[in-house]
C-alpha cells in the first residue's frame, strides 16, 4: 500500500485558476498537461478549473468528452436524476430544502465511476453547494469499533423496485434504463446482484459491499459505502412510522441496507457515522464556468440546501 496523500481538508478541492478560456482552449491545456492534473487528483481528490466559458449542455459535453472517455450511464442508480444528453445528467433532482448526506456514487453497486465531472451552469440564491469531504480522512477520524465492525462483516444493500406502477421509491425501469426484463436479469447475474421478482411487478435486489476498501491505483484504504443513505433513520421519524404501517418490515422499504451477516445496523451507529463525517465534510461555493473533477473512490460528495434555482450538471467515466 501506498503512503497516504491525506490533505488539509481546507485545500479541498484544489483551485486551479484560468484566464476565460474557451472550450477548445481549455481542451487543449487539459490534454497537454494531462499527466500532471491526473497526478493532482490522486493527491487531492479534486480539482476545480475557474475560468472557462461553459454557458450550457453542449460546452460541457464538447469538454467532458474530449478529456475523458468510457463514460457510464446511470445504470443501477437509486437518486432520481434527468438524463439531458448522451452521458450528461442533471445532478440528483432532490427536494431543495434538504440537504443529501455525503456518498461515492454508485458504492452500493457493483460498478461504479472513478471521476465525477461536474458544472453549475445557475448557481442557487444561497445554498447549493456540492459537498466534499475526503474518503481517506473518513476512515482516519471514524470510530474504529465501527470500522472493523464493517471490515469484519460487509455490508448488504436492499433495494425494492416498483414496476412502474406508481409505488414508492423509483421502478426498476428507471433504475436500468431499459423496459426489459432479460436485460435486469442479465446484467443483476454479471454483476452479482441477487434479485427476485415480487408482486406487481416489482424487483427485490441485494447487493454485497465490503463498505471500506482501497483505492484502484494509490492502494489507500477508503471509507466507501452509502450506509445512511439507505437506512431508515435517513428518512425521518414521522416517515419511518408511516411505511411501517405499509410495509411488513423495513426491509421491504424502497432501500434497506443491513450487516453482510444479516444483522441489522442500529440508528445509533448510524448517526455516528453521519456526525463523524460532518466534521470533516466542506462546501465549497459554485459559480459559474467552473469544471469541478472529482475522483469517486477518493472523494465523497453531497448537496447542501439551497433557495432560488440551480442547475448543476453531471458526467460519469471509468
Amino acid at each position: 500500500m501506498s503512503k497516504s496523500n491525506i490533505i488539509d481538508i481546507q485545500q479541498l478541492p484544489l483551485l486551479l485558476p484560468l484566464d476565460n478560456l474557451s472550450p477548445d482552449n481549455f481542451i487543449s491545456y487539459y490534454l497537454e498537461n494531462k499527466e500532471e492534473i491526473e497526478e493532482k487528483l490522486l493527491v487531492y481528490g479534486a480539482l476545480k478549473f475557474q475560468g472557462i466559458q461553459i454557458k450550457d449542455l453542449e460546452n460541457f459535453q464538447h469538454i467532458v468528452h474530449s478529456i475523458s472517455n468510457k463514460f457510464l450511464n446511470y445504470v443501477d442508480g437509486n437518486s432520481p436524476r434527468i438524463k439531458l444528453s448522451g452521458n450528461v445528467y442533471t445532478s440528483t433532482e432532490y427536494d431543495k430544502t434538504q440537504k443529501i448526506t455525503m456518498h461515492n456514487e454508485l458504492s452500493y453497486s457493483a460498478k461504479w465511476p472513478n471521476k465525477l465531472f461536474f458544472s453549475c451552469l445557475i448557481p442557487s440564491e444561497t445554498g447549493g453547494e456540492t459537498l466534499l469531504a475526503d474518503s481517506r480522512q473518513i476512515l482516519q477520524v471514524m470510530n474504529k469499533e465501527i470500522v472493523e465492525e464493517i471490515e469484519r462483516k460487509g455490508i448488504t444493500y436492499v433495494r425494492n423496485l416498483n414496476g412502474g406502477n406508481a409505488g414508492m421509491g423509483v421502478s426498476w425501469q428507471e433504475t436500468f434504463e431499459t423496459d426489459d426484463k432479460k436485460m435486469v436479469e442479465e446484467f443483476c447475474k454479471l454483476n452479482n446482484v441477487d434479485f427476485e421478482w415480487t408482486g406487481n411487478d416489482n424487483l427485490r435486489a441485494k447487493q454485497y459491499s465490503k463498505g471500506i476498501t482501497t483505492h484502484r491505483i494509490t492502494g489507500e484504504r477508503i471509507w466507501f459505502n452509502q450506509i445512511d443513505q439507505f437506512h431508515p433513520c435517513h428518512l425521518g421519524e414521522e416517515i419511518v412510522e408511516s411505511m411501517n404501517i405499509i410495509y411488513d418490515s423495513p426491509e421491504c422499504f424502497p432501500m434497506y441496507v443491513k450487516f453482510g451477516d444479516g444483522t441489522e445496523i442500529t440508528e445509533a451507529f448510524v448517526k455516528e457515522i453521519l456526525e463523524t463525517i460532518e466534521k470533516v465534510t466542506i462546501a465549497p461555493k459554485w459559480s459559474e464556468n467552473e469544471l469541478l473533477i472529482v475522483d469517486n473512490e477518493m472523494v465523497s460528495h453531497g448537496r447542501n440546501s439551497f433557495t432560488g434555482d440551480r442547475h448543476v450538471i453531471v458526467a460519469m467515466s471509468e
